[in-house]
């Protein structure tokens, strides 16, 4: 090969590697896809299904990869640290995160931090500076809703009860203290029942509802935060043999829209999943190009009930 020949051929193969780091510029410095380590509050529920999903898609569209993990149950804040702990040492480029108890699991963003990780808040807000965002439904503004369907439905007065799923969590608080103040500010005539906490579980919150109804005969509705407290409430109103008990939820799954459409639950709020977890997506790799993000990312709530059931608005949004 002559001079000229090699010469040509070094200025092919420097152009060659020029074109192949422009088509990676959206690959991490190693030259793999950006990864996302998320952990969420819970795994077997169809939200979290959902959620799963909405990243996955999110995910695929835009060349990442993600990890997706969580509890069996929404009460196994241990376990959730300990996934938490294995996901940044993992060294992720971005971590989402749905705190069961934002205190337990500080110490390890305050790692993520000082690792560079960027964190983004999902489901429920963090007690915490670090995470750059977080990506949730106005899980206070859907359950003062809950609470208006509910009062209009038992004519503004009676004794209502409330089973929740977390104390600790974000979403715990807002969704019971939404509702809460609601009935307070807007229905003085019913008289809300001491809040109970069933960890968002079924068979918990089922014993819970019982146990409400035991020691409340004249208790008229019931609210369950979440998928699992909700159909525990279902379950535990069915097995007490009461059929006067109105009852609203939060969440949408299977179960709970065919207790709808029975009649056994008045109506729920419905989230977006799949949009909660496309955002964490977009969130992470935004926080990893070092953009600015707002402090939360609304991704919106609607009522359902027997009567909008059918509206492909709402079923766009329902797990199952």
């Amino acid at each position: 090969m002559t001079m000229r020949h090699r010469r040509s051929a070094a200025l092919v193969a420097a152009a060659l590697m020029l074109a192949l780091s422009g088509c990676g510029a959206s690959k991490d410095a190693s030259g793999g896809k950006p990864s996302i380590a998320i952990v969420s509050k819970g795994f077997q529920q169809q939200f979290w299904q959902s959620v799963k999903k909405g990243a996955q898609q999110e995910a695929k569209e835009r060349g990442a990869e993600i990890t997706f993990q969580g509890p069996a149950t929404e009460s196994d804040v241990e376990t959730q640290v300990t996934q938490v702990t294995n996901a940044v040492g993992r060294g992720p480029d971005a971590l989402g995160l749905a705190a069961l108890d934002s205190r337990a699991t500080e110490p390890m963003l305050r790692k993520a931090a000082r690792e560079d990780i960027p964190v983004i808040a999902f489901d429920s807000g963090v007690d915490s500076e670090i995470p750059l965002t977080t990506v949730a439904t106005d899980n206070k503004a859907a359950a003062a809703e809950a609470a208006e369907h509910l009062a209009k439905a038992l004519g503004g007065k009676g004794r209502v009860a409330v089973v929740a799923h977390s104390q600790t969590s974000g979403s715990g608080i807002d969704r019971r203290d939404g509702f809460v103040r609601w009935m307070d500010k807007h229905a003085p005539r019913i008289e809300l029942l001491p809040v109970q906490y069933g960890g968002g579980d079924q068979t918990k919150s089922a014993d819970i509802t019982k146990a409400i109804i035991t020691a409340n005969p004249d208790v008229d509705g019931i609210y369950g935060t979440n998928e699992g407290s909700a159909m525990g409430v279902i379950q535990g109103v069915k097995e007490s043999g009461r059929k006067d008990i109105k009852t609203v939820g939060f969440d949408s799954g299977k179960g709970q829209i065919d207790a709808i459409e029975r009649g056994e639950m008045l109506g729920a709020i419905t989230q977006d999943p799949l949009a909660i977890g496309r955002e964490v997506v977009k969130a992470a790799l935004k926080a990893k190009r070092g953009e600015k993000l707002p402090k939360t990312i609304n991704t919106g709530f609607y009522w359902y009930d027997r009567k909008n059931l059918d509206d492909p608005k709402i079923q766009s949004v329902l797990y199952r």
